[in-house]
């Protein structure tokens, strides 16, 4: 079985593009072929500003779209996180998708699309990485940064991929799919029960 990528869209604002360019991704994901793409739109989920009353590393979730948000991230063993910047940072629903998870993020590797102006996204990407080294990821350095985005959009906002977005992320994806073979007996322990405090 190939494993499995979640591709996440992370901007769930109204108007938003992510849905175009993470299609994109997904389609050609499928097509490179070492990956079972899984499209999550992170909308679809309506999780609020955290409310969980304890510690994520707990586990002990409280909220039916906490226990619906951990299942789909437990599911995955790797991740692209497609991303716009929203004043040199990720969008706040994508932060806050994060932190409502400990050891369900552990040991699975992440990469990045990014899509905007002239940054192309770059800038929301480095804030990014950051949090996700806290959740035990392991953030590759190869991605998919998409400058001055809306001209490659036809009028159906579909995305017409220029040729090095193609080659970024056919170099995005090996390096993602070298990283997940070799983190793989780590992510069997984060499905491991948690063990009770002496």
């Amino acid at each position: 079985m190939k494993p499995k990528l979640h591709i996440i869209i992370g901007s769930t604002r109204p108007g938003r593009i992510g849905p175009s360019v993470a299609q994109w991704f997904s389609d050609y994901t499928a097509e490179h072929g070492k990956f079972e793409p899984v499209l999550v739109d992170l909308a679809s989920f309506k999780l609020p500003v955290f409310d969980e009353p304890e510690h994520p590393m707990k586990q002990n979730y409280h909220h039916a779209h906490t226990k619906a948000w951990a299942a789909s991230v437990s599911s995955a063993d790797a991740f692209v996180f497609v991303t716009p910047e929203y004043n040199y940072a990720p969008p706040p629903a994508l932060v806050n998708a994060l932190n409502y998870l400990s050891r369900e993020w552990n040991y699975a590797p992440a990469g990045f699309v990014s899509y905007g102006g002239i940054s192309g996204g770059l800038r929301s990407v480095q804030v990014a990485k950051q949090i996700v080294t806290t959740l035990k990821m392991m953030p590759i350095p190869e991605g998919v940064p998409m400058p001055m985005v809306f001209q490659n959009l036809d009028e159906n906002g579909t995305l017409n991929a220029p040729e090095i977005y193609r080659t970024s992320a056919a170099a995005m994806i090996d390096e993602l799919f070298r990283w997940t073979e070799a983190l793989k007996s780590l992510r069997a322990e984060r499905k491991a029960p948690l063990k009770a405090a002496a």
